[in-house]
């Protein structure tokens, strides 16, 4: 016995008329009228009476429709719940550096997270470098950084060059430039740079865009991280160079003046392995440019 065979015999009792329950379950009559008959040969009983106008159940049919009932709806709870149990089963891990937080990388995991609320998603905080790393031996399944790191075995998506803005206490002489400053007028300045690693990282690529301009800044300062560097520029120690999205860091007589420098810019990456483009981080690709464009972020779409 079969569970067609339960769907069957339930489509019939149900119809009261087997023209009308063939018609309902998409197959022919004949062969729905044998289905029936081999039902009730396996039983060893007669399920329907038979001649009766409309088609009526014997008292054993009655007792197994209650049954077969209950089965289905057991079938279909199982295979509901089994679903469920393989879709709550499916996570998608991101590595991100720490400074994306800040800006649109939240409302993207927000709507990433609404919008497949089944998916576990988890999040570990890491460098570039760390997450190529990562990528490659499958810690993680993407990665969103600053850096363009080359490998034959990465994807990386160029999602939008963020502009770079200049930290400063509010008092500071800087402070009164509110259209903006140029790298130049920093030279002399106590500059704070993040982070202090080895690798190449947010630090070297400030640098790299002071020497586009043949600049070399006098003072320079590397700590551990951003809101380090903020700390102590909120302390009216110097300024920090930080990407647009740091402005939603709020300290105390801390204010964000923009960079006019047409290189003054940090690209953001998202990155995947080459051979694994999951529909997963095809959604959350979506959701980046869906973000992008409700706030008006300059980008252009890329598909794969």
């Amino acid at each position: 016995m079969e569970l067609r065979h339960l769907r069957y015999f339930v489509a019939v009792v149900e119809e009261q008329s087997f023209t009308k329950a063939a018609e309902k379950l998409f197959i022919a009559q004949p062969p729905l009228s044998r289905q029936i008959q081999n039902l009730e040969a396996e039983l060893g009983i007669q399920l329907f009476e038979r001649g009766s106008r409309p088609l009526k159940t014997t008292e054993a049919g009655q007792f197994f429709y209650q049954h077969a009932i209950k089965l289905l709806s057991n079938a279909e709870e199982i295979k509901s719940m089994t679903k469920r149990i393989g879709i709550a089963d499916r996570t998608i891990t991101i590595g991100f550096v720490g400074s994306l937080l800040f800006g649109l990388l939240s409302p993207i995991l927000y709507l990433f997270k609404q919008r497949h609320p089944d998916l576990k998603i988890e999040m570990m905080d890491m460098t570039t470098h760390e997450q190529i790393l990562a990528l490659k031996n499958g810690r993680i399944d993407v990665g969103f950084g600053r850096l363009r790191i080359s490998d034959p075995s990465i994807k990386r998506i160029l999602l939008r060059e963020e502009p770079l803005m200049v930290a400063v206490h509010s008092r500071h002489p800087l402070a009164q430039h509110r259209e903006g400053l140029y790298l130049a007028d920093l030279l002399d300045q106590q500059l704070f740079l993040y982070p202090n690693i080895p690798q190449a990282n947010f630090s070297s690529q400030v640098r790299g865009i002071f020497s586009e301009y043949g600049l070399e800044p006098r003072n320079v300062r590397v700590v551990r991280e951003l809101q380090l560097a903020l700390g102590f520029v909120a302390a009216g120690e110097g300024v920090c160079i930080v990407p647009q999205s740091a402005r939603n860091i709020h300290l105390s007589h801390l204010i964000y003046l923009p960079l006019l420098d047409e290189a003054a810019v940090s690209p953001v990456f998202m990155t995947m392995r080459n051979l694994d483009l999951s529909e997963d981080i095809r959604y959350l690709l979506d959701c980046v440019y869906q973000v992008y464009e409700a706030e008006g972020i300059p980008h252009q779409r890329t598909t794969f």
